[in-house]
């Protein structure tokens, strides 16, 4: 992906000034991206402008006032590249009651009033190549626009359809392509099935060996059980494998205790640990939100419902059935196999996540009138053991946990929710305003 500077100014100011702080904002870029695209000088006229712009390609542009620059310039960057756009605005290197050096803050007025007549969103920071608010800003713009990207090229599949009261995750391809650029491949869960019911004992036995190495005490299991789990999960694999398939939303009950004997959670368990991130109970907005996290931290997320709120310790404990990623749980217990809480069938995951110090909680939802909308809160995961049969992590909230839980109770949010590992609130507040995204922050 192509990042491209563009420093645009007029040569009739403090130009010493002008050329410290053009320095400096290539070193910053380059630790960002060190493939970014950089003019060799300031460009300080617009046929320096277009001689720049005709060698480059860019997914996104930070444009920055290196001095004032009139709208003049910023309408030639809009007719020429069709991309997302940071607009840059530089401190004034010195305020001494002489000579204004660099005059960045009008000229980015002048250049957002190009991009609001265009039509185009567009970030924006304020500050000097040295604060360290301008770095985050600015690499949290450029992950974004990676994870938009990344969006448009996803394949997500959804298997089978929601249960009976579980409509808020059921995808719409129209939808998704429209809104995230993402193809949805749709199929039923008794295709994947099928397909499993036609394995041999042997043929599967390289994925019963790979699942014993992630997951303890799987032989605790009733023998058939953890064969048809196994055929289970190289029907999904082999079918990720031949549609690229990029994330994934499953039907679990009742069709996999009902008509094949044997849940999904352990499958969709491994799938997340293999960077595909999977969601249960065919929640594909639940998958969508679980690929954003996974993408922006490189690291499996965990996907459940809020279960228990203790205001006096001001945490949230999110658990589901079993579907946690192996390399979220414990190091003291591990990931060990269990029976579903209900069902009373494995295989299925049981451990309480290990501690993180700055985790987000993230969901892609909806509002009553049916338009997106993204929910971001934060906070650190605790160091605590499995709370319910199952797998649980409990998030200690920056903001109160009660108000969190009281004011998105009221705001109607669905019962699904991602924890990611990692502090990507930054990143997704970006990629919303790229997609033109409501956020509610918690």
């Amino acid at each position: 992906m192509e990042l491209a500077y563009l420093p645009i100014g007029v040569p009739t100011f403090h130009l010493e000034s002008a050329g410290k702080e053009f320095e400096k904002s290539v070193s910053l870029l380059k630790d960002i991206d060190p493939e970014v695209k950089v003019p060799e000088q300031m460009l300080l006229s617009i046929e320096k402008l277009h001689s720049f712009m005709d060698t480059l390609q860019p997914d996104l542009v930070v444009v920055q006032n290196i001095t004032f620059a009139n709208g003049a310039y910023m309408t030639e960057i809009l007719r020429k590249f069709d991309c997302p756009v940071l607009l840059w605005t530089l401190r004034e290197p010195v305020i001494d009651g002489g000579r204004l050096r660099l005059n960045s803050l009008t000229g980015a007025y002048s250049a957002a009033n190009m991009l609001t007549s265009f039509g185009r969103a567009f970030s924006y920071v304020f500050g000097s190549p040295e604060e360290e608010h301008v770095k985050a800003k600015i690499g949290a713009f450029v992950r974004a626009v990676k994870l938009k990207k990344a969006l448009r090229e996803l394949n997500l599949l959804q298997v089978g359809h929601t249960p009976q009261g579980f409509g808020f995750g059921r995808g719409l391809d129209a939808e998704l392509a429209a809104v995230f650029g993402t193809n949805l491949i749709s199929i039923e869960a008794r295709e994947l099935i099928q397909a499993a019911k036609q394995f041999s004992d042997a043929e599967v036995q390289a994925y019963l060996e790979d699942a014993r190495g992630r997951i303890t005490a799987l032989d605790s299991i009733n023998a058939k059980n953890v064969l048809d789990f196994a055929r289970l999960y190289k029907a999904y694999d082999e079918y990720i494998q031949q549609n690229r398939i990029g994330a994934l939303s499953s039907r679990c009950w009742p069709d996999f205790f009902v008509e094949y004997g044997t849940p999904v959670c352990a499958v969709l368990a491994i799938l997340n640990d293999l960077g595909i991130p999977a969601s249960c109970e065919a929640d594909t907005y639940g998958a969508l939100s679980m690929f954003a996290c996974a993408f922006l931290t490189g690291k499996a997320c965990f996907f459940g419902d809020p279960a228990s709120m203790d205001e006096k310790e001001n945490t949230i404990t999110f658990w589901h059935c079993g579907t946690a990623a192996c390399s979220l749980a414990r190091d003291d217990t591990g990931a060990q196999a269990g029976v579903h809480c209900n069902r009373k069938i494995g295989p299925t995951l049981e451990f309480g996540c290990k501690a993180e110090p700055r985790a987000t909680i993230f969901r892609i939802g909806k509002d009553k009138a049916g338009k997106f909308r993204f929910f971001i809160s934060s906070g650190e995961i605790l160091d605590k053991p499995k709370q319910f049969s199952g797998t649980s992590l409990v998030v200690k909230t920056d903001s109160k946990s009660d108000e969190i839980i009281n004011r998105s109770v009221k705001a109607g949010w669905e019962p699904h929710f991602v924890v990611a590992m990692g502090d990507i609130a930054q990143e997704l507040e970006q990629l919303a305003d790229l997609l033109d995204i409501q956020v509610e922050r918690y």
